[in-house]
């Protein structure tokens, strides 16, 4: 360490002990908030604690600036953050009622089963709702059968998967 290293470094603490003085502070990192950056918002502890060691004396002279050098030292506004969950997804395409309905027809004058089954997915009472107005109504709609075996094995294999994990954890 060199004797101009060791000069600031003394300067700094007598400094920063000020500073801590001036405003009331019993931490260093309170510091940070009277240190205004060039983003907006107030100097981070990482960057004054970084500061402290690599450029010590431009750190003595933003403390000397703003805290020392006023007679009341303001605290900097925080920089503005976006609220949480503000952040929209791009990636995910919103359809209404209608542009699905669109789809399906043309998945069903394509012929395409697999694009037919995963636009018309529903809940056993929907189906079971829709099956029964339709036998009501005089109308064979076998997609709509495939449909209601496909959800009522779907049904039964999850009832028994839980029912074998209870089993197992009971033993």
């Amino acid at each position: 360490m060199s004797s101009a290293n060791a000069k600031y470094d003394e300067e700094l603490k007598s400094t920063i002990q000020k500073a801590l003085k001036k405003i009331n502070g019993s931490k260093e990192n309170e510091i940070c908030r009277y240190l205004p950056m060039e983003g907006g918002g107030y100097m981070h502890h990482f960057t004054f604690r970084k500061m402290k060691t690599e450029n010590p004396k431009e750190l003595i002279a933003l403390v000397n600036k703003h805290v020392i050098s006023l007679n009341k030292p303001q605290t900097v506004t925080p920089k503005p953050r976006a609220p949480r969950g503000s952040r929209k997804r791009r990636d995910q395409l919103h359809f209404t009622k209608h542009d699905i309905d669109r789809i399906l027809h043309m998945a069903r004058m394509a012929g395409d089963k697999e694009m037919i089954r995963k636009l018309t997915q529903k809940d056993l009472k929907q189906i079971k709702r829709e099956l029964i107005s339709s036998i009501k109504a005089g109308r064979i709609e076998p997609d709509l059968w495939n449909c209601y075996v496909e959800a009522v094995t779907n049904q039964h294999a999850s009832n028994e998967a839980i029912a074998t994990a209870q089993t197992a954890s009971v033993n």
